[in-house]
């Protein structure tokens, strides 16, 4: 565990690195790069085992899938484009400055701080820290308290494969993590909840840190009367009760034709019946770590119960020795006052609502708070339009759900209260690098004839 007063010299360690090697080569960041991805498919049991006990029981191909994979993938992408990234880009000069140059430098910032939920402990540290070293900066990380074992790991594995000026992994509780927040870096990134995101945001303000939020949200799923009803409810049933639904950008509700909704729900109880044949008993069934996180949802699907929701759960609840297994659970047509539409469930709870029809669907997420990501199934393209035209989402997917977050081409944030910037691939390299403007002027160039006094008649000439 970290003190929090060591935290100031741990930085300063860092940005003196930084300063003695302010422009590392493709050659360094390459080689941290995988470092990073050797450290992580090297201990990968050691990883799905400490994530597991976090959790009470996470299924060990999620971790494989969401945690492992997508880091080593992120890895690849970024050793792969890192000199295309890093090489200047020319900018276009008006006639009036020729024969000047211009060109636009992406220059490492210096030290990036993260601060990392415990939902996904490893993914969520390490993926923004590929980011920040294929840019060149230098990284400390604070992993989340609510994952002390994978968080302990993590420091352990970094210490052995990093130098503390590469890449620091900084261990503590609430208390570190708030000063771990104060401290002045060159820009601080920040996963989990829109609460804790304000306060992070106003405390890195108040140094001037740049930041970038990643919060979540209510992400709604539309399921269009020209949908296949039972595609959508696997694909839903997927990114919904992955990781027991303690995703961002899991599915939060589905918003469907009312004369559909009864066929959905029968197709949403085939969907979870082929997917964990056992049940909540099935290894594949991840659990809910937490007191705190556990007592909010019951709270939640309580106060649904007694303002008459029909709520249907589709297993059992297990208690384990850390953590519970609650069962995939569905709440029918649930009131807007309700918490469980208020607030971002975070759990395997999934409200199905019934509407008139699409453009019902359609005016209310555009009229809602900005989610995360928005997810519509419908195969026609005026509706693709319409939704891409209409709506403001952090990512949008049609006929699936959560892969858009598999493609490392594509950014990753945030919009309006779902977060603030975006990372991953070129987005995230561009998120931790300066775009430092050059303009090279030409010992020929005419714009002498510019200076004092002026002549109207020159103006007049060009333009101007």
């Amino acid at each position: 565990m970290a003190d929090a007063r060591a935290l100031p010299a741990r930085l300063e360690q860092q940005r003196h690195a930084f300063t003695a090697e302010p422009y590392p080569s493709a050659a360094v960041r390459r080689d941290r790069l995988a470092r990073l991805a050797t450290m992580t498919r090297q201990h990968r049991d050691e990883i799905v085992r400490a994530i597991r006990q976090d959790f009470g029981h996470r299924a060990e191909a999620e971790t494989r899938l969401a945690e492992i994979a997508t880091l080593l993938e992120a890895v690849r992408h970024a050793r792969r484009r890192l000199k295309r990234w890093m090489k200047p880009r020319k900018a276009a000069v008006p006639w009036r400055l020729a024969p000047a140059r211009a060109r636009v430098h992406r220059q490492p910032l210096g030290v990036v701080g993260i601060i990392a939920p415990a939902n996904y402990p490893w993914q969520l540290a390490l993926l923004p820290a590929v980011d920040a070293l294929a840019a060149g900066n230098r990284v400390m990380l604070k992993p989340s308290e609510h994952a002390p074992t994978t968080a302990a790991l993590m420091a352990r594995l970094v210490a052995r494969y990093f130098a503390p000026t590469e890449l620091d992994v900084v261990e503590g509780d609430a208390e570190v993590g708030r000063a771990f927040a104060a401290l002045p870096f060159d820009h601080l990134l920040f996963t989990g909840p829109a609460s804790i995101g304000r306060e992070v945001a106003g405390v890195a303000a108040e140094g001037l840190t740049p930041v970038t939020l990643e919060l979540g949200g209510k992400t709604p799923a539309i399921v269009a009367d020209d949908a296949d009803l039972t595609h959508a409810a696997r694909r839903i049933a997927f990114g919904k009760w992955l990781n027991a639904g303690q995703t961002c950008i899991a599915p939060d509700h589905v918003l469907i034709d009312a004369a559909r909704l009864p066929a959905f729900v029968e197709a949403l109880r085939e969907a979870v019946a082929t997917f964990y044949p056992r049940g909540t008993a099935s290894d594949d069934y991840s659990a809910v770590p937490g007191e705190t996180a556990r007592a909010r949802l019951e709270t939640m699907l309580a106060e649904a119960r007694d303002h008459g929701c029909r709520v249907i759960e589709l297993g059992e609840r297990i208690e384990l020795s850390r953590g519970a297994k609650l069962p995939p659970t569905l709440v029918i047509d649930p009131t807007a006052g309700l918490a469980i539409m208020r607030e971002e469930i975070f759990g395997p709870w999934l409200p199905v609502i019934g509407l008139r029809d699409f453009e019902a669907a359609l005016a209310r997420v555009a009229e809602g708070p900005r989610p995360l990501a928005l997810y519509a199934f419908t195969d026609d393209p005026a509706r693709h339009r319409r939704l891409m035209e209409e709506t403001r989402s952090g990512g949008v997917v049609f006929n699936d759900t959560l892969w858009h977050v598999a493609v490392p081409g594509l950014p990753f944030g945030g919009v309006g209260e779902s977060g603030l910037g975006a990372y991953h691939g070129e987005a995230g390299f561009l998120r931790f690098s300066h775009q430092r403007s050059v303009f090279v002027q030409s010992r020929r160039s005419p714009v002498g004839l510019l200076n004092p006094p002026y002549r109207k008649w020159l103006l007049n000439l060009l333009g101007l």
